[in-house]
């Protein structure tokens, strides 16, 4: 799809959706679009712009990243100062954009020459700074060839909805779900970047390894780095079961420092028995219905009736933390599915080792 509204674009054509790529982290989102901007610039007649949340925190930040400064404003700061008589001084601050303003003069921009706007980590974007974005992005788009693609976390969603914009709704096939790899997509992760070096792996040994990785993109990646540790420390060119076993010990000792962060985080957030109640319904189905998610949620809350506003709460910090997510582009019923692999099981064994807790399904 991306290749597609690229090519949109190099033909000065507005595509006919703007992007927002959802996933929950260490799926990969980031190498997407990283990928996605060297293709535009490679391009030649497309400009692409990125954009981090931090740098965009007020309208005028994002207008002066989004447009090429001009007359005045390139010799002036936001705010500047002129010495009037002894010591004292008169300062003025540049106005913010309106939204017209900064439209009108976007879609001049990209009349010239098509402009493609990452921005990553969109679930932490300002929510003042997104609504002009997002409705800015719609009113340049429907003028002038424009493309704007956001990523960030499950929590995106309800976070955009907080902005009192549509671009949500108008995303019709624009919405990526950011997941697992499958399998074959995982072995050439892990073979070709050996091949390339003129390494290759035993059959049974890449076995092995993919089965660990879960097909999850960043234990792919740490599985990638140890395979390469042991090709240096060994200097053999064949990798057989003996160096994936001992590249094991430093994934494990890797992926339990992951876990633990996570569920740390679950702790810190005041939601961690809520993550157990769902983790113990959902291990044995492996997904969950929207409304067996809020049951199991609800069960983990206190006290035993809590109010939907907090079963609500406690969702949504279920899938900000990564925890739970529900993929798009499903169809009826929609189900929810464990954020990251294995967590889940880790938070469970942690329930089962504590001398203060009974087992996971009859927490009270």
């Amino acid at each position: 799809m991306l290749r597609q509204l690229l090519l949109e674009l190099s033909r000065h054509k507005a595509p006919p959706h703007n992007v927002a790529l959802t996933g929950p982290r260490g799926n990969g989102k980031t190498v997407l679009l990283r990928w996605f901007e060297r293709a535009c610039r490679n391009a030649g007649d497309v400009d692409v712009t990125w954009i981090s949340p931090s740098q965009v925190q007020t309208g005028q930040a994002l207008a002066d990243l989004l447009l090429p400064l001009t007359g005045i404003r390139r010799i002036l700061p936001p705010r500047f100062g002129v010495g009037t008589t002894g010591v004292a001084r008169a300062e003025w601050s540049l106005p913010a954009p309106s939204q017209g303003n900064l439209t009108e003069r976007l879609i001049r921009r990209c009349r010239k020459k098509p402009l493609v706007v990452l921005l990553d980590e969109a679930h932490t974007l300002d929510l003042d700074v997104g609504r002009l974005l997002l409705n800015v992005s719609q009113d340049v788009r429907a003028r002038a060839p424009f493309l704007l693609i956001l990523a960030g976390t499950p929590g995106l969603a309800a976070h955009l909805s907080t902005m009192n914009a549509s671009f949500w709704n108008r995303l019709d096939n624009g919405r990526l779900g950011i997941g697992l790899l499958n399998d074959r997509a995982t072995r050439d992760a892990l073979v070709r970047p050996l091949e390339n070096h003129g390494v290759t792996i035993d059959t049974d040994a890449l076995d092995a390894v993919v089965k660990h990785s879960q097909h999850y993109p960043y234990f792919i990646q740490i599985w990638g780095r140890a395979l390469w540790q042991q090709r240096i420390a060994t200097g053999a060119t064949h990798l057989t079961s003996v160096h994936t076993t001992a590249a094991g010990l430093d994934v494990a000792s890797r992926v339990t420092d992951y876990y633990e962060d996570r569920y740390l985080e679950l702790d810190q957030s005041g939601h961690l028995a809520v993550a157990t109640h769902v983790a113990a319904k959902c291990r044995p189905m492996l997904s969950l219905t929207y409304e067996d998610l809020k049951a199991a949620v609800a069960e983990g809350l206190a006290p035993p009736q809590p109010s939907s506003q907090a079963v609500q709460a406690a969702l949504a910090d279920l899938q900000r933390l990564d925890f739970v997510w529900r993929p798009p582009g499903q169809l009826p019923p929609a189900r929810y599915q464990p954020g990251i692999p294995s967590l889940m099981d880790h938070v469970l064994d942690h329930v089962s080792r504590s001398p203060h807790s009974g087992k996971p399904g009859d927490l009270e």
